[in-house]
């Protein structure tokens, strides 16, 4: 069943359309991908999920509840919690300052929260009294999924957690992006590492110029001629 259904989704920037008649869904526990090279529309798309643009026309509906024309906040209330681009810690905070912002709309335990996300970003343990600002780039990044974690999503919506890391980190994100998954979140992924992005997912969407030009199983999409030219650098 559809935790999370996208119909015929339009956003413009003024006269600019950034996405053009977007329909999708993410089933529980899944991990569902969109990729795409910039500008396709992949970051404007989860903005319009958080609330953060409106779709005219189209609909969003979360659980069954229409949440188009809600505000962030209350988007966020329901579940829906987001790491973006960027990162966007608060860099002169403490590490556990950051984490304590992501638990404001929370309603469960802090400290069991804030051990769950420790267990997953151990480096974080050892950084609770240092400033965001002055972490290491995949500490940030560890940083800022832990903040959205903080609040118990019920859908985790990440935009880009590879961006500007070494391969090493990248591997070390995606796998506890896997785990994330493992214990019950489902999340929508937004990456232009479409191998690895591809190999977390169970499903994917390929996405051009604010459209839907391929939709399939991630496998299947690895597998895809068209996919493999054009996003894993293969002749």
């Amino acid at each position: 069943m559809a935790i999370l259904e996208l119909d015929d989704i339009h956003v413009s920037y003024g006269k600019i359309a950034a996405v053009r008649g977007i329909s999708l869904t993410v089933e529980a526990g899944e991990i569902v991908t969109l990729i795409g090279g910039n500008g396709a529309g992949k970051t404007t798309t989860l903005k319009t999920i958080s609330g953060v643009r409106r779709p005219d026309p189209g609909s969003i509906q979360f659980h069954g509840q229409r949440i188009d024309r809600m505000p962030t906040h209350e988007i966020v209330q329901l579940g829906i919690c987001q790491a973006p681009e960027g990162r966007r810690i608060f860099p002169r905070m403490s590490v556990k300052e950051n984490l304590e912002m992501g638990a404001y709309a929370g309603t469960g335990d802090f400290r069991e929260d804030l051990e769950r996300v420790l267990d997953l970003f151990p480096v974080l343990r050892e950084r609770l009294s240092q400033a965001g600002g002055t972490l290491s780039g995949g500490e940030q990044q560890m940083l800022a999924i832990g903040r959205a974690l903080m609040a118990r999503p019920k859908l985790l919506l990440l935009d880009e957690p590879s961006m500007g890391l070494a391969p090493k980190l990248v591997e070390k994100i995606f796998e506890i992006i896997k785990e994330i998954n493992s214990q019950g979140t489902p999340i929508l992924l937004v990456e232009q590492n479409a191998q690895m992005a591809l190999q977390a997912a169970d499903r994917g969407y390929v996405l051009e110029a604010g459209e839907i030009v391929l939709q399939d199983e991630a496998a299947a999409l690895l597998g895809n001629d068209r996919v493999r030219k054009a996003y894993l650098g293969e002749s």
